[in-house]
């Protein structure tokens, strides 16, 4: 049964879990109607179901000793009741009992002092003195005098709190060992969360973990970059990723070829999120990075860092040029009406359904950068229109020796610029606007082709997106003004990403 307490304006009430006790009127008319006047309720009378709580005797409890001042209610202070106040901890509430004892005990000592006086001299000497153990002892024996189903339950909780109290307090713990340890176990999650971490922080030390996510050599050329394209990336609205992390996703994609959902699982972000921040940021170094990297040298410097190589055979050598292909991405089959199946090959910007792969003309300097690279064409497209449309043939200039390791066709273009293409290792110079032979020797052409073959695998190795297959949202011109579809420049700024590497072909 759930009893309340008869006080005007207190709550209390007997539930589950609570640590107040709760008495009956007393059997006695005459403590019963002391009580009663206690309670101050006008013309209200008790019942055998009214219940008075603890907290209105000072102790705590009731004391059927009239000399105690807990004999009657006495605390009826006025305290707001909110449903969800905290109840007081065990030990607050036996600090608070044991007070309340201590000071029932003191005032029985008192009272007890004052009737041994007017008891008479006779008994003086002894009685005073056993008084106050006396008072102590009937004190403590009255507090179990209440009513049986209340107090022995409150006694023996009392008692097992105390108890268990006593337990806790005799372990002895080391708090100062527990919180060492913990420090030490957090400072090493975070170590480990920061080295997994895709941060700026992550990268600063570990020239490793660039070199394999961003094919750059260190972190002082990534820092490079990113102050290079930080200020094009102010209009970029990206709350998610920082710039560091965009330059980051990017060159991942380039670098691994990884699909967009795996680097939005990486970076915590949607898919969309990635297909956009790629387009964006290789817009940015297209336009920003490639000139920087990616420039026709002059002759004087190119005479000046000749490799050893070259510089005996080719004195004159401008650049080594090549062709490489890029396959698309596998074709996709659609159901006519007529229940057939139709392929449809994805294809670049002007680009017929029948071919499946992108042509590029590069151009690699002696010292093995790269200083050239066409826009994308039709796989079957012939070397002299790719050449002549590219805008390569005006890069050269009268006298300059274009050299190849393989028949290109383009010849008779070269020579319309007044410059010389030369195939190394062949009995002629295929010179032929002028039709006059050149030297030639086996290892000639072996350290041409060494070093042509050395730099572009280097750049497709650095960058494994150039191995292909080109995927569809690639290989379409991103924008009406310019006829470079978006993985034209992907093989641009990856081609100026090699550049700020070290060079594929030592000078000597």
């Amino acid at each position: 049964m759930v009893h309340t307490c008869v006080v005007a304006g207190c709550k209390n009430r007997r539930t589950p879990g609570t640590r107040l006790s709760f008495y009956r009127f007393p059997r006695d008319p005459e403590r019963k109607q002391r009580w009663v006047a206690a309670v101050n309720r006008a013309g209200w009378v008790p019942n055998d179901g009214s219940r008075l709580c603890s907290t209105h005797f000072i102790s705590g409890k009731q004391v059927k000793n009239p000399h105690s001042p807990d004999y009657v209610p006495s605390v009826f202070t006025p305290v707001p009741f909110f449903p969800d106040m905290k109840e007081p901890g065990a030990l607050e509430i036996l600090d608070k009992q044991e007070a309340r004892v201590e000071a029932a005990n003191a005032l029985l000592f008192l009272q007890g002092q004052g009737s041994s006086a007017v008891d008479g001299p006779s008994q003086g000497g002894r009685h005073e003195k056993e008084a106050p153990e006396a008072a102590v002892e009937k004190t403590g024996s009255s507090s179990f005098s209440t009513d049986e189903d209340e107090e022995h339950d409150e006694a023996s909780e009392r008692d097992r709190k105390k108890g268990k109290f006593a337990q806790m307090s005799e372990i002895s713990v080391n708090f100062d060992d527990i919180l060492k340890a913990l420090k030490k176990e957090n400072r090493a999650l975070r170590e480990s969360v920061e080295k997994m971490a895709l941060s700026e922080n992550a990268f600063r030390n570990d020239a490793e973990k660039v070199k394999f996510y961003t094919g750059l050599p260190n972190y002082f050329v990534l820092e490079t970059v990113m102050w290079l394209l930080a200020p094009h990336m102010d209009g970029m609205k990206n709350t998610k990723l920082s710039k560091f992390q965009q330059l980051l996703l990017t060159l991942m994609r380039l670098r691994l070829d990884l699909r967009n959902q795996d680097l939005g699982y990486r970076f915590g972000v949607k898919v969309g999120t990635v297909a956009k921040t790629v387009h964006r940021m290789v817009n940015i170094m297209s336009s920003t990075l490639v000139p920087t990297a990616v420039f026709w040298p002059s002759r004087a410097e190119l005479r000046k860092n000749l490799p050893t190589a070259l510089r005996a055979s080719h004195p004159d050598c401008a650049v080594i040029v090549d062709c490489f292909t890029v396959p698309l991405e596998e074709p996709a089959s659609t159901v006519t009406e007529h229940g057939q199946q139709e392929t449809t090959l994805p294809r670049a910007e002007g680009m017929p359904h029948s071919h499946g792969s992108l042509k590029y003309l590069i151009g690699v300097a002696p010292q093995g950068v790269v200083t050239f690279v066409s826009r994308g064409a039709p796989g079957s497209v012939s070397d002299r229109s790719l050449a002549e449309g590219c805008g390569f043939l005006c890069k050269l200039l009268p006298g300059d020796v274009v050299l190849a390791c393989r028949d290109l066709d383009i010849a008779d273009s070269v020579a319309a610029r007044g410059a010389l293409f030369k195939i190394a290792g062949k009995g002629e110079a295929r010179a032929r606007s002028e039709g006059s032979p050149g030297p030639d020797a086996t290892s000639e052409t072996a350290v041409v082709q060494r070093h042509v073959e050395r730099v572009i695998s280097m750049v497709k190795q650095r960058y494994t997106m150039l191995t292909g297959p080109i995927e569809s949202p690639f290989s379409t011109a991103c924008e009406r003004t310019s006829n470079l579809s978006t993985f034209d420049k992907i093989v641009q700024v990856a081609c100026a990403l090699n550049n700020l590497c070290i060079s594929a072909v030592p000078l000597e």
